[in-house]
């Protein structure tokens, strides 16, 4: 009985670190084509973000039970 838990355990242990052996492995990535970037197209200060009234935030959240 002994000898059997040590035989599964011992196999267990194997499968483990090969599995996380395995997943260490370096694998090719596709090579990333980028694009070039439109000249003059660019939409500087069109975006929302500043344009917020400052000091005028909501009011605090206030939670009823």
């Amino acid at each position: 009985m002994t000898v059997k838990k040590i035989v599964i355990v011992l196999g267990a242990t194997l499968v483990l670190v090969t599995a996380a052996n395995a997943a260490d492995l370096p694998r090719r990535q596709p090579v990333y084509v980028q694009e070039q970037a439109p000249i003059g197209k660019m939409p500087i200060g069109k975006s929302p973000v500043g344009k917020a009234p400052i000091g005028k935030a909501p009011g605090p959240v206030v939670s009823r039970y």
